[in-house]
């Protein structure tokens, strides 16, 4: 009886289908590079020349940071964009060279995707009191053959009435002939925060709305577009506050169709410790997945990934278990009762005699998905923490399949390429194996 060989899958592992927080973005303690000129080698890109468990002689990694990266492909190409306008890219999903490397709030005119970022997102700078910088950006290809990039930011805490940036926030669109910009911006579309009727009147959101409550209304942060199977747009937002909103978009113009306000709820609310969503299409399930992160994303924090399904793109997004997701609510031991946890923190402890020491994560999430319709592939692209390793944070690829019941699961271990016949005999299979069951909590270190 033969078998052909893959990463080895253990959904006990990392999906269990059952059924806190930190969550100002106003700094990321986890950015060990500053340097514009984009390196490929010194602090924050370690490279690894094996995983442990696989052969070091046939793969190479490295490690590099992008804080929540948005994952497209161009050409032959993978880029991901995330929060400090930084932005890599890689040709195997191994392997990934800055475009352009983290930047500071105060150096955000040295990114290379825009021509003077402050200049470019002068109106959005204004808004948040002069705080300048990029949380966790989209890029998608446009209708029109461009590329869009949805900015976003908000403001300092301790500078907005309330606290908490969802007191004042925005996110906009930019438009570049090429991937990499640079991008122009063609306007903010969304503000959170309002302070007075006046400002509702010179930045209307088109239903009426005069208020700004944080606990029901959006932070309007972390974006997602994407398009559906009937080839509508959508943009997936919400950090916290309000919670999970979406939007429809004007695929001629990439902004909301009026009279939609700031869009339908998904998932959250009562400044639930919810962020991070992501929503993409299986044709081999015919469901819409929506990714969210909750908890804190420091490595202490407890940071994972949840997912749920719906029939269509602007749910209801049910857990396995038909939770709805917009009961998600309120604090993080409510949060963590919904939603299929599909990764969290974890650590493989070595034990005498094992040939690699212990690894592991902490703190995963905010992730995206690519889909491979050539090749029927699933990758989870999300950013992580390391047990040991302080705020130090980098991207990790990771393959995901469909399970029987129509849910996804992850490997365990970095995506790694089968290549050639791959046969092995089951008694390869043979071994001893580790256990970790991830449950349904938030954990602030990782599960053994």
């Amino acid at each position: 009886m033969k078998f052909k060989s893959l990463v080895l899958i253990m959904s006990s592992l990392v999906a269990i289908s059952g059924c806190g927080s930190s969550g100002d973005k106003n700094t990321d303690p986890g950015t060990p590079s500053l340097d514009a000129s984009a390196p490929t080698t010194g602090p924050g890109v370690v490279v690894t020349a094996a995983d442990p468990t696989v052969n070091a002689s046939a793969i190479a990694y490295n490690d590099i940071a992008v804080h929540d990266p948005s994952v497209i492909k161009v050409g032959s190409d993978y880029y991901v964009f995330g929060s400090h306008l930084a932005a890599a890219k890689s040709n195997d999903l191994l392997k990934w060279t800055y475009v352009s490397s983290l930047s500071a709030n105060d150096k955000v005119d040295e990114s290379k995707l825009f021509n003077t970022y402050s200049s470019q997102i002068a109106d959005g700078i204004a808004w948040t009191d002069g705080f300048k910088g990029n949380w966790a950006a989209d890029v998608i290809k446009a209708p029109n053959g461009k590329y869009w990039f949805y900015y976003n930011h908000c403001a300092q805490a301790e500078t907005t009435p309330a606290g908490g940036c969802w007191n004042r926030s925005y996110l906009g669109l930019a438009e570049a002939d090429s991937v990499t910009g640079p991008y122009v911006n063609k306007g903010i579309f969304l503000r959170s925060g309002y302070r007075n009727a006046g400002e509702f009147a010179s930045y209307p959101l088109d239903n009426g709305q005069k208020t700004y409550n944080a606990a029901v209304d959006p932070n309007v942060i972390d974006p997602h577009a994407f398009i559906d199977k009937a080839g509508k747009l959508w943009l997936v937002y919400g950090s916290y506050s309000g919670g999970i909103f979406i939007l429809e978009l004007d695929a001629s113009t990439g902004k909301p169709k009026v009279g939609q306000g700031y869009g339908k709820r998904l998932a959250g609310g009562g400044f639930a410790a919810i962020e991070g969503a992501w929503i993409t299409y299986s044709p081999e399930s015919d469901y819409y997945y929506m990714f969210t992160s909750i908890a804190g994303f420091n490595a202490a924090d407890g940071y994972n990934i949840r997912v749920s399904r719906s029939k269509t793109p602007d749910g209801i997004y049910l857990d396995a278990a038909g939770m709805d997701m917009k009961l998600a609510k309120d604090n993080t031991e409510t949060l963590s009762k919904y939603g299929v946890k599909l990764m969290g923190g974890f650590n493989f402890v070595a034990e005498r005699g094992d040939k690699s020491g212990s690894w592991g994560y902490l703190s995963p999430g905010h992730n995206s998905v690519y889909y491979d319709a050539t090749t029927k592939k699933n990758f989870l692209v999300t950013h992580t923490r390391f047990p040991n390793r302080g705020e130090e944070h980098s991207v990790r690829v990771h393959e995901m399949f469909l399970n029987a019941d129509g849910w996804f699961v992850v490997s365990p271990q970095r995506y790694a390429p089968i290549t050639g016949d791959n046969v092995v005999d089951a008694v390869d299979l043979v071994g001893d194996y580790r256990f970790i069951n991830h449950g349904r909590d938030s954990n602030t270190t990782g599960h053994n």
